[in-house]
This record gives C-alpha cells, structure tokens and sequence, in this order.
C-alpha cells in the first residue's frame, strides 16, 4: 500500500514514514519545510536504507495536490500537516483556521476524486478542552477548545466524520494524541523546531545542551500534586506505530462509512516537575528552570483511558517517559555537540 505522509519530515510525520517502512508500507512524504528541513530525510535515509519520494509543496495548493494524487495513485493518507503552537494560535487564529483547515478540505476532495481509501488524522487531546473528570475516554463530551490550535482538531474531526457519512468511498481514523515527546533511539531523528520551541521536552533538552539560559514552567497553582500541569506523555515511536495499525484497522473494515476516533496515549499522568526531575535522572544534568505565570490556551490537567486503543486498534504504549526522556537527549546532544 502507497501511502501520503504530509508533514512527513516532521517529529511525528517523520518517525511515522520509518514505522510504515518496517511494517511494509510505500510512504511518500509532503513537507513544505516550515517547521521542518532536509537534514530530517537524511536522518530517515540512514535509519531504513531508503529514499522515499519526497515532496516540497504546501496542502493548501490544491493544483499540486490533485497532481501528486493523479501521480502517485496513494491507498491511502496519513495527515500531519498542521500549525500546532497552543500560543501561537491564540496571537493568530485566522492563520491557524486557514492553513488547518482549507488543507484538509484540499487533501480530502483529492481523496475522493481519486478514489483513496483511507484516511487517519493527526488529531489531539485538545479537543477535550479541561474535561470535567479523568482520565478522558473517547465518549468523553468535547469541551470548547482552549485555543484555536485544539478548536481547528475538533472543527476537522467533525468535517472528516461528515465527509465519511457521506459515502465517498473513504473510511478515516482520527487519533487524539496526547503529548509525544522523544526521538527515535538512533538519534538519526528527533523533534527539531525551528525558532523558539512551542514544547515543553525541546526546551528541556536546549537548556541542558546550554543553548538557553533557563526554562520557564508556566504556572505552579494548578490543582495538581505540585502545582504544575499535568499531561500524558507519549515516547514519538510508540505513537509513530500507532499509526500503522489504525491503518491496517481501517483495511479491514467492510463498512463504506467507517469512522472511529481513538485515544493515543499511556493512560498516565505527569506533571510538568516531574518530567524536569525524571529528565535530570536520566541525564545527570541539573536544568536551571524558573516559576513563570500560567500560559494562555494551557490545560490544568488531562490524560488519557486507553482500553479502546488497546483492545480495538491491537496496540499500547511500550516505551517508558524516562526512555523517551532519554532518547530525546541523546538526540539533542547529537544535533548540538556532534555538527
């Protein structure tokens, strides 16, 4: 099966194309590089012994999208490509409502014309919004989002399901992520934003490698055991592997108007000191971090039930937050120290 990864030179785009490899799929990677480079390819080359086709274009243009899928002839889609910055969507939410959303509508239209069968979509626990009690299931009631970013996952969910229930000959799975952090072990691929890093791991690991002075947590009066949120962290490979199975869930199934959603995460919680105090574990580096106010858009605390993801979709979290913590430093050793 031929895949269309977008946003496949990304953190999780790019670990996903590797895990479609092993598994036997065909990615093809889109990309337009703007928060991403060619150096990732590279990494993706040395890991699987592979040049995969790869893209430079944006999903918003819909000419060269219908193009690539007139070309390629895809089985199917993996959708990344995304704005994801929680602040920065609340300084430009029409920029965040633009490029989300008309890139969808443009990859889906072209799903259709050319007959691709299935879709997964980069979605998230955002949509979630503060639920009222935890851990969140998939029946969990959608609270209103908390920033454009969350409210663009859930608008895009509800396109995705309308477009199924329509019958265009298209089943989807959309993924609600939790909060991947990590790099994959060989430190060949990582998480690697450009500018100011909008996750918290990317800060962490950049001030311990001494490239900024400190780290900010924003906000310790949470509800929370020590003040500071609390998240259900990912390692990147696990949830790179959660999507193969959704795609091989979706080529089993007989029904035409097949759409489901799925929690990705450990079904643990923790919180943002915690996270710092496992890191300086596992490093033996002591980071210089301070107390700043609460962030707007930031949830106090979610994380996820699992069972549907488990028992449905055949797969759970193997990796550990201290290997994840691990190999993310491992990763940024190798980007900062080794060029």
């Amino acid at each position: 099966m031929k895949i269309l990864v977008t946003g496949g030179a990304g953190f999780i785009g790019s670990h996903t194309v590797v895990e479609l490899h092993q598994a036997g799929f065909e990615p093809v990677i889109i990309d337009n590089l703007y928060n991403s480079n060619h150096g990732v390819l590279e990494g993706i080359r040395k890991i699987t012994g592979k040049d995969f086709p790869f893209y430079e274009m944006d999903c918003n243009d819909t000419e060269q999208v219908r193009e690539l899928f007139r070309k390629e002839q895809f089985d199917g889609v993996i959708h990344f490509a995304a704005y994801k910055a929680v602040g920065e969507s609340v300084e430009k939410p029409l920029n965040y409502y633009e490029n989300n959303l008309i890139s969808l509508l443009v990859l889906l239209r072209a799903a259709k014309e050319f007959n691709v069968k299935s879709f997964v979509f980069s979605s998230s626990c955002t949509v979630y919004g503060q639920p009222e009690h935890l851990p969140v299931t998939e029946s969990t009631p959608r609270q209103p989002a908390t920033s454009p970013y969350g409210n663009t996952k859930a608008i895009a969910e509800d396109i995705i399901r309308d477009h199924v229930h329509s019958k265009p000959g298209l089943k989807a799975i959309s993924l609600r992520y939790f909060n991947p952090i990590g790099a994959h072990e060989s430190a060949l691929i990582g998480e690697l934003p450009n500018g100011v890093p909008s996750n918290l791991v990317p800060f962490i690991t950049q001030t311990a490698a001494g490239l900024r002075p400190s780290l900010t947590v924003f906000g310790s009066d949470y509800d929370t055991p020590d003040g500071t949120c609390v998240r259900d962290f990912i390692h990147v490979v696990d949830l790179a592997k959660a999507h193969v199975k959704a795609l091989e869930l979706l080529d089993q199934q007989t029904d035409q108007d097949y759409y489901d959603v799925f929690n990705v995460g450990t079904g643990e919680g923790y919180t943002v000191l915690q996270l710092i105090s496992t890191f300086e574990e596992v490093s033996g580096v002591k980071l210089n971090y301070t107390i700043g106010p609460r962030r707007p858009g930031d949830v106090e605390k979610i994380y996820a039930q699992a069972d549907k993801v488990n028992n449905v979709m055949k797969w759970r979290a193997e990796k550990s937050i201290a290997e994840a913590l691990r190999d993310a430093w491992n990763w940024q050793k190798k980007i900062t120290f080794e060029k």
